[in-house]
């Protein structure tokens, strides 16, 4: 029992400890909820107090901005209505020139029609007057004209005569002097240094032993060189040298190049002289193309295709007159763009023509053909311009000139030939050979003249047409050609030209 009423009292107090917590919790929530109220309605106050500043100041700032609007737009409208006076005053102004203007233009137009009518008076007076004198001097205009200028030309022919004369002989004389500036000008930038070269190579050696080596026993090893080179080796008494000889500069220079290989070695055998002349062959291809490349560089003409560059190297071992044709090029090359250029012509044409004038010359002694003839085909191979091969063509008169840029190539060629120094024969031989070559030809009966040209390449012979028929001149030429064949000695050939010509004068009068 004492247990069971100590729970129900527990109990009892308990459930009124929760009761009296309860009421306490509401009266501190009511204290609390009383406090924010207040807190709130402070806030609220004061929001709207600042609210109603925040309101004055803003109406005072709108009543100043208002202001300031005022006075600018009033300040704007007084601009406005100045800009409106003076446009109005320019437009009165216009105005008054607009009406000037076309009173001005009215009376031009009244003017020029009066100036109109008053032309076609003076031209009708002028026809009526030129019918008057035709009818009192009983000739038309146009006779009377033809008369006057008949008897002007018969008081003033002398005079006229003798002033185109004098005229034509100035200008002649002032373009010989422009030329020959312009020739002299070229010839002194574009001199270039030339060692006239002849047909035999020396190859020296240190003792003449070795002489006993190149010989072999019974002259085994001289004849398989020789015939392995396809030169002539002489071996004499000359101490201290062997001298290769042949006219083939190409097979000269892998002679001489496989000789030095094999005196270096000591071995002279048949068997390593066709070794060493193959060696030789491939070091002298190797030349070729280096020649050809330093002729470009040195000429100035850097777009030419690799193929063409060997070619043009082959110049270096060919020879004309004993002057190296490859620096020859390279000197007409440099002649011929100074020469267009001072004439105002197209230089690089005349550079690039001029290098390659003498391409034919690397293969005439492979190909039939004049060098001319075989330098054009070679350069139609590597789509050379026709310009160029044109020009090459033409530069020795075998076919005409087409352009004054093939003419300048001819001069230069026969410049960097003619030089003193350029080429073997002395001037006295030169000078003789081509007097002999005219001599030639003038022994012949029927023959008028004769000249030797193109540096005794070509001799043109005129015949007499009244002892001479066209049947005749065909023998003549023929003739002129054996006889100068068996009497004298040159290189390349020689073009004989006979010229069978017939003038007839008349004068109209």
């Amino acid at each position: 029992m004492e247990g069971l009423t100590l729970v129900i009292v527990s109990s009892l107090l308990f459930i009124s400890g929760a009761v009296v917590g309860y009421y306490i919790r509401q009266s501190i929530a009511r204290k609390r909820a009383g406090s924010i109220e207040a807190e709130l309605q402070r806030r609220l106050e004061q929001t709207k107090k600042n609210a109603e500043e925040i309101i004055i100041k803003a109406r005072e700032r709108a009543e100043k901005i208002e202001i300031t609007t005022k006075s600018d737009l009033e300040e704007r409208q007084k601009l406005v209505i100045k800009a409106e006076e003076r446009v109005f005053k320019k437009e009165e102004i216009l105005e008054e020139k607009e009406k000037i203007i076309t009173k001005e233009e009215q009376n031009l137009k009244r003017k020029i029609e009066k100036v109109r009518e008053i032309k076609t008076e003076i031209e009708k007076i002028k026809e009526n007057c030129l019918a008057e004198l035709e009818k009192v001097a009983n000739l038309k205009k146009e006779e009377a004209l033809e008369r006057l200028i008949e008897k002007a030309e018969k008081e003033y022919a002398a005079d006229l005569s003798e002033r185109i004369r004098k005229l034509e002989l100035r200008g002649i004389d002032q373009y010989e002097i422009k030329a020959k500036e312009i020739l002299a000008t070229a010839m002194q930038s574009y001199a270039i240094s030339q060692a006239t070269e002849i047909t035999t190579s020396t190859v020296a050696i240190a003792n003449d032993e070795i002489k006993g080596r190149i010989i072999g026993k019974e002259g085994r090893n001289i004849r398989a060189f020789e015939k392995v080179t396809g030169v002539e080796l002489i071996v004499d008494e000359t101490p201290g040298s062997v001298m290769i000889s042949c006219f083939n500069p190409i097979r000269r220079e892998i002679a001489k190049i496989t000789l030095e290989a094999l005196i270096k070695d000591g071995r002279v055998q048949p068997a390593r002289i066709e070794s060493e002349c193959e060696k030789a062959q491939k070091l002298l291809a190797k030349k070729i193309k280096d020649a050809g490349e330093a002729a470009v560089y040195e000429a100035g003409v850097l777009d030419l295709p690799e193929k063409l560059i060997k070619v043009l190297g082959r110049l270096q071992f060919r020879t004309s007159y004993g002057q190296n044709v490859l620096w020859h090029s390279v000197e007409v090359s440099l002649l011929a763009s100074q020469i267009a250029s001072e004439l105002k012509l197209d230089s690089s044409l005349c550079k690039k023509a001029g290098l390659l004038h003498d391409i034919g010359k690397a293969l005439d002694y492979q190909v039939e053909g004049s060098h001319t003839d075989i330098g054009a085909k070679i350069l139609e191979k590597f789509n050379i311009k026709p310009e160029i091969i044109s020009a090459v063509r033409s530069h020795h008169e075998e076919y005409p000139y087409e352009s004054v840029e093939a003419k300048i190539i001819q001069i230069a060629d026969q410049i960097s030939g003619a030089r003193p120094g350029a080429r073997k024969d002395t001037l006295e031989n030169y000078l003789k050979r081509l007097g002999d070559l005219e001599d030639i030809a003038l022994s012949f009966e029927g023959v008028d003249k004769a000249y030797a040209l193109q540096g005794g390449r070509e001799v043109r012979v005129f015949v007499k047409t009244d002892k001479v028929n066209d049947y005749e001149a065909q023998k003549l030429a023929k003739d002129v050609a054996s006889k100068i064949q068996d009497e004298l000695r040159f290189p390349g050939e020689i073009k004989v030209n006979v010229i069978r010509e017939t003038r007839i004068i008349e004068y109209a009068r």
